[in-house]
């Protein structure tokens, strides 16, 4: 049995798809526009607003001449994760890509790890987006880190390496030094260009 159209409904199907049609075309002459006709990217700019203590193990050290209850004997130092938050504001009139982005971490003036975001995100044009990027730390790994760049800034301190090691893995509860976030650099992308912004940071604030 065919369905018998009447003409007033065969003119709302009609309406109804040339709305359509329209809409999609003018989406998608808009998403061209944001970026194909782009000449020049300002660098987006990257603060770093929080730093959290997502995970800790508290403070420990166990040498390879100490024998474990499972597993093999080994060189072992507590772990932590820590997430570094941060904001990036896009102060163009069109969005754009962000494709890379890394930055060198220190613990006071020690440089202890450097940490990279593979994340690719799209920032719309005078917006802020938040971007979390863990980073594990481990006191063996800093260990060898301070042995073998330390030496000089430990001896000005009138510190030992495991003293070191110690007030920042017992401190890191309550932030009781200060983290610095450095060499920062992100990469955007938008019709066709490239830009990079460079960062730096520090927390706490005070």
């Amino acid at each position: 049995m065919k369905r018998k159209w009447s003409p007033f409904k065969a003119l709302m199907v009609g309406l109804i798809g040339i709305v359509f049609l329209a809409g999609m075309v003018g989406c998608a002459t808009t998403q061209g526009a944001g970026t194909a006709s782009v000449s020049k990217i300002t660098p987006p700019t990257i603060k770093l607003v929080d730093v959290q203590l997502a995970h800790y193990w508290g403070w420990w050290y166990f040498s390879k001449k100490v024998k474990p209850t499972k597993g093999k004997a080994g060189n072992y130092g507590a772990p932590m994760d820590l997430v570094f938050v941060f904001e990036i504001t896009n102060p163009n009139s069109f969005p754009v890509q962000l494709d890379g982005f890394k930055f060198t971490v220190a613990f006071e003036e020690f440089d202890v790890n450097t940490l990279n975001a593979f994340e690719t995100m799209w920032i719309p044009a005078g917006k802020t987006n938040q971007l979390a990027v863990h980073g594990m730390f481990d006191a063996r790994t800093s260990l060898l880190s301070l042995l073998v760049t330390g030496g000089f800034k430990l001896k000005a301190k009138h510190m030992n390496v495991w003293q070191q090691l110690e007030k920042w893995w017992t401190g890191i509860a309550t932030f009781s030094f200060p983290i610095t976030v450095k060499e920062g650099a992100a990469t955007f992308h938008a019709g066709g260009k490239t830009v990079v912004t460079s960062f730096t940071g520090k927390f706490p604030t005070k």
